[in-house]
């Protein structure tokens, strides 16, 4: 920082330092350059240092200080209103508003003068000629912060009648402040009504739309609209973010964290602002914070976190119940003092309602990274009381489960266990009990399973004995013991047939026996995989299924478990045909098995056999069939399927859905596929593949400020180690898009200079060169010209290795505009532009096709234009070399001719071949020449400037004026000819 010598300097770094994030070092550098202004004795240079000292106060956690500059400023006014310019004296009136809300928000100010200030700001106003349309405006707030409804409904309603003018509030602003009173009436669709201007980005200013975003969110959840309140979340913080005077649109960020289920991001939002816990400078604001803290934690202790750690203060660790405990107090504290103040107890009242808020949603998936709460350890066990289940209810329900094969069966088989301790038990109880505890055990079960079948023949059921003992075998098989538990089934098998046979038992238990065979060689088919052996395994599989579906088919009726196992047994000779090499025999019987499933009411044993059908149809390029396959597997598989399971069929739909061009849809299934992944526990593996795809879906929608915010939380889980450097690169390249559109050029360049990196080393080396060149086009965006030139020259070398010519020639063309507006000035600009169409030139020579051809004619017409383009700004400007020449001289001479000449022949040359390319060139040529016609006319040759825009118009004589660009191009080239003939302007 330069010292400050005279008023010019002084207004630089007061710009500079407008331009500095909020906050204490920029409000310490206001207060260090009032004190340099005063040493300049220019009383215009002390009012400009004052305004800029209140405007960086009101704009941070200081907003208490912004009192004394503007008093100091009122007294000079008062005293001296000519040392004031019409911008300052425009200030002073402007930041009356900043008083009166400053005050407000202050509750050791008494309210008699803050209705004192309102009168001074309407004196000072009507004095000089303003509109009421502020003074009412400030009048409501007055009104609606102390609770008084009718008067605040007066003051609306007369801050709408009254005129704009140059003191009312933006447009943005106003809508924000209305539609804020219409949530706190109750019209939440009138207000997202009023918001909706702001929002679609019609009105904007420095904090908006920031603070409506976050206003709506509440409003949206409470009229149902979850999905938009989703994306106004992720838009709405990534602005507020950066801005520390934001503290109260922050805070709505984390209530709608608390009522949408999202409770660890809200924790994550209180760890990146520990400063709102204490900062003092605007105590409505820190009321605001304070009362969505006491919201987040109390839903923590209600879900039984209270003991969970949590971010809070500075200087020592909180527990979630020790800050719920805390901002409750500090809350209740700072509300009462308003009160006071107020004389009402409208602030308390509205406190302790939101406070009071529960959850509008149960969870909404927000697509970016959030780690769950941990859950709280599991309660004690408490006794059975009168009120629980009878064991004979919970043996029935279990029964009921089991036979009709619903998906909880072995928790209510569990439960029957519990309920049965000591408590003496028929033997087909018992079996039954320990039947169902061995299939929960697994590879554990076995010695129960063996258990169960002697309980089972106790119980005069030496069938279920059979089928429980086949169960164990299978159990062996899925361990690997695949020999033995062949040789164990084998008399098994035996054994039932005779029964069957002898009508001992009946088909169900027969058919337990038969598919446990039929799976243990399934096993086998798997274990041996080539060879005689292979072959041998899958006829002997085969030749078990289909003994399943003659002993079944036919018989089903309403037996549920004979439909399952001859639906199960179809997709066993699925999976047969699959390994055989028969894949649309495959896919057909998977899908008969699915349908098998569901028309038996079993829909979710269907969601595996829809996964192969969808797998095989991808594999034959069927995306279409693919799609319905996997959205069949999530309507069936409902609730029953795992998380992980879920968020796998989600992302798969995502990116079949996306890859026909459906966008938003395909996002909303990826956003399914994070939220599901982070339910499993998955979030760093899955879940950031899922954020990876939906933030690339975003971009594509246009949804910038979301994308960007997902792409973020994706890549800190995304790592080559895990994902691969291939969606490490494409999420940075996505990212780097969506911060290019949102004007965050700087950051823009950062993300696709990462992603370059990574792909140097790649063997296919297009995507380094445009990586490069992307963030060559940042870099200059951002005005960092060095750093964009090396990026340029980069990207060029690639290109140039690749063969790709044109975007050699662009790179090219890039670093001469660079040059000519950096250090290395025109002639290193004309160099550059010159290799440009050297480079073009060739590449068109060695063109092998016609298509080729043609496109190189155009880079090269574009080429030529531009070097005319830049010669014209190079001619115009005063050469640096020649020092003696004076402005006088300059501007007699008027621009460089040799230059301007120069300029003529590449515009001609660009017309020329934009010529060559016919209709499709027909508006870069007529522009080239009307480019041309204005420098002939500069250069004092009317004739020539007149014959180019008669061959401007003659070319539209086919065209319509209404027609763009033809209409623009006849009216621009009437107004030339004109000019050339007349001699008037153009």
């Amino acid at each position: 920082m330069g010292e400050i010598t005279d008023v010019d300097a002084l207004r630089r770094a007061l710009a500079e330092n407008a331009g500095q994030p909020e906050g204490p070092a920029r409000n310490a550098r206001a207060e260090q350059l009032l004190a340099e202004a005063e040493l300049l004795a220019v009383p215009l240079a002390v009012v400009e240092a004052l305004g800029h000292q209140l405007k960086v106060y009101n704009y941070s956690s200081e907003k208490d200080r912004m009192f004394v500059p503007f008093a100091r400023l009122l007294r000079l006014w008062d005293e001296r209103p000519e040392d004031f310019d019409a911008y300052e004296t425009h200030s002073l009136h402007w930041v009356f508003k900043w008083m009166s809300a400053g005050m407000l928000d202050q509750p050791h100010v008494p309210l008699a003068s803050v209705e004192k200030w309102l009168g001074e700001m309407e004196h000072r106003y009507r004095l000089a000629g303003h509109s009421e349309r502020a003074v009412r405006a400030a009048e409501f707030s007055v009104a609606s912060h102390v609770g008084d409804r009718a008067r605040a409904e007066r003051a609306y309603t007369a801050w709408l009648a009254a005129d704009r003018d140059a003191m009312a509030d933006c447009h943005a602003c106003e809508l924000r402040a209305q539609g804020a009173w219409q949530a706190e009436c109750g019209r939440d669709a009138k207000a997202l009504e009023l918001w909706a201007p702001v929002l679609e980005g019609a009105y904007t200013c420095a904090h908006e739309p920031h603070t409506v975003l976050a206003s709506s969110l509440a409003p949206l959840l409470r009229l149902g609209r979850a999905e938009e309140a989703r994306a106004h979340h992720l838009r709405g913080f990534r602005l507020v973010r950066p801005m520390e005077s934001m503290r109260g649109a922050y805070a709505d960020h984390v209530e709608f964290c608390a009522l949408t289920g999202n409770e660890a991001r809200g924790l994550e939002l209180l760890a990146e602002r520990p400063a709102y816990f204490t900062d003092t400078g605007q105590p409505r604001s820190r009321l605001e914070f304070l009362a969505a803290v006491t919201l987040l934690t109390d839903r923590l202790c209600a879900l039984g976190l209270g003991g969970q750690p949590v971010p809070g203060p500075a200087g020592r660790t909180w527990t979630a119940r020790e800050l719920a405990d805390h901002a409750r107090g500090e809350a209740t504290e700072l509300a009462g003092r308003f009160d006071r103040r107020n004389g009402t107890s409208h602030l308390g009242d509205r406190t302790r309602a939101r406070v009071a808020q529960r959850p509008l949603v149960e969870r909404l998936p927000l697509g970016v990274r959030s780690v769950r709460p941990a859950p709280p350890p599991p309660a004690p066990s408490v006794p059975e009381t009168s009120e629980a289940p009878g064991l004979a209810a919970l043996l029935a329900e279990a029964r009921r489960q089991s036979d009709t094969l619903r998906p909880n069966a072995l928790e209510a088989w569990a439960a029957v266990a519990r309920a049965a301790r000591d408590t003496e038990l028929e033997p087909r109880d018992r079996a039954e009990i320990a039947d169902h505890e061995a299939m929960a055990r697994g590879p554990e079960g076995v010695a129960l399973f063996e258990r169960a079948a002697v309980l089972y023949a106790a119980a005069g059921d030496p069938g279920e004995a059979l089928a429980a003992r086949a169960r164990g075998a299978y159990v062996r098989a899925l361990g690997g013991e695949v020999d033995a538990a062949l040789a164990a089934i084998g008399g098994l098998y035996d054994e039932v047939l005779a029964l069957y046979a002898d009508e001992a038992t009946g088909v169900r238990q027969t058919a337990s026996v038969v598919i446990s065979r039929a799976r243990i060689l399934m096993r086998r088919v798997h274990q041996d995989t080539a060879g005689p052996a292979a072959r041998a395994a899958l006829a002997a599989a085969e030749r078990a299924v289909r003994e399943v579906l003659a002993l079944v088919e036919g018989r089903t009726g309403d037996e549920i478990r004979l439909a399952a196992r001859a639906a199960e047994a179809h997709g066993m000779l699925a999976e047969l045909a699959g390994l055989a090499g028969d894949t649309a025999r495959a896919a057909e019987l998977f899908e008969r098995s699915a349908r098998a499933y569901v028309a038996a009411g079993l829909p979710w044993f269907a969601v595996e056999y829809e996964v192969q059908v969808a797998a095989l149809a991808h594999q034959a390029g069927d995306a279409a069939g693919a799609e319905r396959a996997l959205r069949a597997a999530l309507e069936h598989g409902g609730p029953y399927v795992e998380p992980v399971g879920r968020a796998q069929l989600h992302l798969q739909l995502a990116e079949v859905i996306g890859a026909r061009g459906e966008a938003g849809e395909a996002a909303r299934h990826a956003l399914e596929a994070a939220h599901w992944a982070d339910e499993a526990g998955e979030g760093p593996t899955l879940g950031a593949w899922a954020r990876q795809q939906l933030g690339g879906l975003l971009l594509r929608q246009g949804r910038y400020a979301e994308g960007a915010e997902v792409l973020e939380s994706a890549l800190a889980d995304l790592s080559a180690g895990t994902h691969g450097d291939g969606a490490v690169v494409q999420a940075r390249w996505w990212l780097g898009d969506c911060l290019d559109e949102l004007g965050e050029h700087r950051e823009a360049a950062e993300q696709r200079l990462r992603a370059a990196d990574l792909a140097r080393h790649w063997p296919e080396q297009q995507d380094h060169a445009t990586l490069a060149h992307l963030a060559a086009e940042s870099l200059g965006r951002a005005g960092l010209t060095e750093e964009a030139d090396r990026a340029y020259a980069r990207a060029g070398e690639l290109w140039r290795a690749l063969g790709n010519q044109r975007f050699l020639v662009r790179a090219l063309r890039a670093r001469a505009w660079l040059a000519l507006d950096g250090e290395s000035g025109a002639d290193a600009a004309r160099h550059l532009m010159s290799d440009a169409v050297h480079a073009c030139e060739e590449a068109r020579r060695d063109a092998a096709d016609r298509v080729t051809r043609e496109e190189l004619t155009a880079e090269l017409a574009h080429t030529h234009r531009q070097f005319g383009d830049l010669l014209i700004r190079s001619a115009t400007e005063a050469p640096e070399s020649e020092p003696d020449r004076d402005a006088a001289e300059v501007s007699e001479a008027g621009p460089d001719r040799d230059a301007s000449e120069a300029a003529l022949t590449q515009l001609d040359r660009a017309a020329e071949l934009f010529a060559a390319l016919g209709a499709e060139g027909l508006h870069d040529r007529t522009g080239a020449e009307l480019a041309a016609g204005r420098l002939a006319a500069d250069l004092g040759r009317p004739t020539e400037a007149a014959a180019r825009a008669r061959a401007v118009l003659a070319a539209y004589d086919a065209a319509g004026d209404g027609e763009e660009p033809a209409g623009a191009r006849r009216a621009e080239a009437t107004r030339l000819l004109r000019a050339a003939e007349t001699g008037e302007p153009g």
